[in-house]
């Protein structure tokens, strides 16, 4: 079998001996540039399967368009800093959190981080080259260098300018294993279908009967999280909702007699079977009692009182409840009451809202606006403060530590019910540890003021596929929230911002020359002038500026969301606006017109870029957006049975492995063609395998053939004329390709476009090849219109094939002599239609093919082998009669005829008896010679021993016979026996001998 590996190794060292990438680099550009963004990974980890699939689209289009006669720069990046590296130099550090790394230290920690970044940098590189993806690896843009970080201190100063920047005392998410905050789209990353506890929990009313409520009532409130029930100061109902309280004389389900209850309407007729009568009441207060026997509708049932409550009434009756717990820093006067608010819904729980302000964006807003106190009983890291006495120091989501509140609450009588909940909960999406909403000071960019200007600029992207661009990255532009843009970290970005210790005046540092200038330390102004310091924390800490009022500012100690390091790569990897050269660089590089990553992308890469150039748009710094035109969203890549690919599960798939086995140019063209880009990818080895099979082996034996009849001549660049039929529906199905190819990629369709080529060289060979085949041996003017047809044919497939299959095509080009060093220095073919005749004959052709399937399936049905000729075939479309002799030799029959039904005359002669064994002898002795290793230049004598009967029919057709076999001479004899027998139906014996 060909060795495609093989193959692509030995043209990867013709690249490199050649400088090929260069070159395609410094060809012509009549078009201009063409401008593509390089998603930087993070080369702390070896990279995986689905990095194959993104960097393979990332490398196609960039390929078409410069052999389409544009420009395309295309620079490497890595992302170096933040969580993924950190959380990796823990893991081998065996860090249990960021205790272990302050008392590590922090110099010492974010040197390693910077080292530990580089681990499986070769390993990249490696890969990358390897499939194929043409990239400058040579001068690659690193988020944890000077000039990038003084971009990024440039970018946050045109934000803090423009009022976009903000500190602020907000619910965020919190992951405690990390120690840090979270932003919205990185929360989006780390959803996970989970089933926890949901209690339903009664807070006692104190002196229910002062407010005309029977005695021993309780409010009743669901909650999923009962970690937070320590933390509990209020009750929120909602204004319109309809309330009651309801009095059981009996226990019915899980309410107890002698008890009365309140919750929404709904709660109740949810929880009681069936409607339950009751009467009219108003909306501006109570209604009168009604008594109703619930043995009405469930028998056995007990009698039951219910008082009918608007929401709004029921917030300003000044009902207080006993707190669940005794943490006396929360109960204050304004604590342990009922309040109103616009988020309480009866979709699902009891209608009224469990309060922790420290743990809920609506929880702290309605803290914020009534007064109720801040305090926490859980501290950052996710465990219980000493005031929760009987669960102080325990992580908060430990399962046993929420049984033990449930418990706890059950054990006193203040738990109602308890029922598993399945929900999507978010979990950190690099350590996995489940995020808390936690209240406390952040820093904030504005992005909800952005809101419209970033849905405005995504009208302006080419989304492929389309519909993401309205649905998941529209949806989560409209629902966009500010950007907690600030990490309680260490090896990252350090945030810009100097506060003073005495007047909390803030400024931001755009550049290290104004850090420079405002220190006023002559030693640190030297230090940073000469570039003599690690900008990166601890160093940067050290930095101090004095203030107007006579105190020091000193820096704010987080560092920046490593999405924003990514975000920025548009102007920082220049080093703009700082770095010399680079306002030039940005004005030709900037937007993008195409980018490509992973649907993830869609909350991470995709949106921080529009984020940040947003910003810098709303601060008048750039004067465009969108960054990017054009962006292929990919699926993911599961494994064969659709389950994610994970260590745990044991099917994670190493890439080396297919591209060992397969090659890189199988394992793209499978990633390109298997299904849509957006769609989810279920792998498995075999389909890698089928397209070796099904198309890459069928077009290297289609060069083979052309091999053994080419003239040594460079393959034609211009399409030859000839009057064969083949020919001219070859030339015009090569001309649609074209054509269709580079409209499914102008469009960025890789899938159709992928698609169209492979049937293309089925139709190549299964048609093309195998119906000229004669016209190949007979040789003479024929076979050299047909020799010069394949050549161009190949020619363009190879180009076609450029940015698909890099190698293969480079294969095809080179074998068939394409006349460039390179098949990638070859320019895109002109797009242009088949002319009238070429359409009309492409049409006729399909016509053709389905009559052929016709009658091949009434050969099949009658049990009459292809090789056995027949009288004639009606068609029920009238050919010309170039098609009809095709059609003719395909179905095997002397003449097709025009008539009202596809027809074949199954009746056999003996005329056609005797033509049917001629033929079938020519394809075993041809059979033979394949065996032997004869070639189409090796000419024998055909010595043949048979009966009397088969004799005859041998002489009756000796001149076609050596024609077939390639013989220069034909000799028949009866009663001789020679070497290599044959086995032909109908003939008793017959052996042949070749000399």
């Amino acid at each position: 079998m060909f060795k495609f590996p093989e193959l692509e190794h030995r043209w990867l060292n013709y690249w490199q001996e050649h400088k090929i990438f260069d070159k395609t680099l410094a060809k012509p550009s009549p078009r201009g540039r063409f401008i593509f963004f390089e998603g930087p990974p993070t080369a702390n980890a070896a990279p995986a399967l689905h990095h194959v699939l993104a960097r393979a689209f990332k490398d196609l289009i960039p390929r078409y368009k410069t052999m389409a006669g544009f420009r395309v720069e295309r620079k490497a990046g890595w992302d170096t800093q933040g969580l993924p590296v950190e959380l990796q130099v823990e893991k081998e550090l065996k860090f249990r959190g960021k205790p272990d790394i302050e008392k590590y230290g922090v110099q010492k920690f974010n040197a390693k981080c910077k080292e530990d970044v580089w681990k499986f940098k070769a390993d990249w590189e490696k890969l990358t080259e390897r499939i194929g993806f043409w990239l400058d690896l040579d001068n690659p843009y690193t988020t944890y260098e000077s000039y990038y970080i003084e971009s990024l201190w440039w970018i946050l100063k045109q934000v803090y300018e423009a009022g976009l920047l903000y500190q602020g005392y907000k619910v965020v998410p919190q992951c405690p294993r990390c120690g840090t905050a979270l932003s919205s789209h990185e929360v989006a990353l780390g959803y996970q279908s989970v089933t926890e506890p949901a209690v339903f929990v009664k807070f006692k009313v104190k002196e229910p009967q002062k407010h005309g409520l029977p005695a021993n009532t309780s409010i009743l409130s669901w909650t999923t999280t009962p970690w937070t029930l320590p933390g509990n100061v209020a009750l929120a109902v909602g204004e319109n909702i309809e309330y009651w309280c309801v009095f059981f004389e009996q226990n019915y389900k899980d309410f107890k007699a002698g008890e009365a209850y309140i919750g929404a309407g709904d709660f109740f007729t949810k929880s009681i079977t069936g409607s339950i009568a009751y009467g009219d009441g108003t909306s501006s207060g109570y209604s009168e009692p009604a008594q109703a026997s619930i043995s009405d509708i469930i028998n056995g049932s007990p009698n039951i009182t219910i008082l009918k409550i608007r929401g709004s009434v029921l917030s300003n009756l000044g009902l207080e409840y006993e707190p669940l717990f005794d943490i006396k820093p929360l109960q204050k006067d304004k604590s342990y009451h009922v309040y109103a608010a616009d988020f309480v819904t009866t979709t699902e729980g009891t209608g009224v809202v469990h309060t922790a302000v420290m743990y809920g964006e609506d929880d702290y807003e309605l803290g914020e606006k009534v007064g109720l106190p801040k305090y926490h009983t859980v501290d950052e890291n996710g465990f219980f403060t000493k005031e929760v006495t009987k669960w102080a120091g325990k992580f908060v989501k430990d399962k046993k530590v929420e049984q033990g509140i449930v418990a706890d609450l059950k054990e006193r009588g203040l738990l109602f019910a308890e029922e598993p909940y399945k929900h999507d909960y978010p979990f950190c999406w690099r350590c996995e540890s489940p995020l808390l909403y936690y209240a406390k000071p952040s820093w904030f960019i504005k992005m909800s003021e952005l809101r419209e200007d970033l849905k405005s600029a995504n009208e302006k992207i080419n989304w492929y596929p389309e519909h993401i661009k309205h649905g998941r990255f529209g949806e989560w532009l409209e629902g966009v929230k500010d950007w907690a843009i600030s990490r309680e970290r260490y090896w990252g970005t350090p945030l810009p911002l100097w506060v003073c210790q005495e007047c909390k005046k803030v400024i931001c540092v755009g550049s290290l020359s104004e850090l420079a200038e405002l220190t006023k330390d002559k030693n640190q102004e030297s230090r940073i002038k000469n570039q003599e310091f690690d900008i990166h924390r601890p160093f940067i800490d050290e930095i101090t500026i004095p203030c107007e009022c006579g105190g020091t500012m000193k820096r704010v100690p987080e560092v920046a969301d490593c999405w924003f390091d990514s975000g920025s790569m548009p102007f920082a990897q220049w080093g703009f606006p700082h770095k010399a050269g680079s306002k030039e660089q940005l004005a030709n590089s900037y937007p993008a017109d195409f980018i490509a990553e992973a649907i993830d992308q869609t909350r991470g890469w995709f949106y921080t870029l529009l984020a940040v150039a947003t910003l810098l748009k709303k601060a008048g710094a750039v004067k465009e957006i969108p960054p990017y035109k054009n962006v292929i969203c990919l699926g993911h890549i599961n494994d064969k049975q659709g389950q994610k690919m994970s260590k745990s599960r044991g099917n994670i798939i190493d890439p080396w492995e297919i591209i060992d086995k397969y090659g890189a140019d199988a394992l793209r063209w499978h990633l390109y063609t298997a299904n849509q880009p957006g769609e989810p990818k279920n792998f498995d080895p075999q389909a890698v395998d089928e397209v070796v099979k099904k198309t890459l082996l069928i077009l290297m034996n289609v060069v083979n053939f052309y091999e053994m009849y080419q003239d040594h001549a460079e393959a034609p660049r211009v399409a030859p004329k000839s009057d064969h039929v083949l020919d001219r529906w070859v030339l015009a199905l090569v001309t649609k390709l074209t054509s269709d190819v580079t409209s499914h990629l102008e469009r960025y369709e890789v899938t159709e476009a992928g698609r169209e080529l492979a049937a293309f060289v089925t139709e190549l060979s299964t048609w093309y090849v195998r119906r000229s085949r004669e016209r190949f041996k007979a040789g003479g003017t024929d076979a050299g219109r047909a020799r010069t047809t394949l050549g161009y044919v190949l020619r363009q497939l190879a180009i076609l094939l450029a940015p698909f299959t890099p190698f293969v095509a480079e294969e095809v080009y080179g074998r068939i002599k394409g006349g460039l060093e390179s098949v990638h220095l070859e320019d895109w073919p002109g797009q242009s239609q088949p002319t009238t005749d070429g359409q009309q004959l492409l049409a006729d052709m399909v016509k053709a093919r389905v009559e052929v399937e016709k009658a091949l399936a009434q050969r099949a049905a009658a049990g009459l082998k292809v090789r056995q000729i027949l009288g004639s075939l009606t068609t029920t479309v009238a050919f010309d009669e170039d098609i009809s002799t095709i059609i003719a030799e395909e179905v095997n029959v002397q003449k097709v005829i025009h008539g009202t039904e596809t027809k074949l005359d199954t009746r056999i002669n003996e005329e056609l008896k005797a033509l049917g064994l001629v033929r079938e002898f020519c394809r075993q002795v041809n059979a033979l010679r394949k065996a032997k290793g004869l070639t189409i230049n090796d000419r024998v004598v055909l010595k043949v021993g048979t009966d009397k009967a088969m004799a005859q029919v041998l002489e009756n057709n000796r001149e076609v016979i050596i024609k077939a076999t390639l013989s220069r001479e034909l000799q028949v004899v009866t009663g001789q026996h020679y070497r290599d027998k044959l086995a032909i139906e109908g003939v008793e014996e017959i052996t042949v001998e070749m000399q």
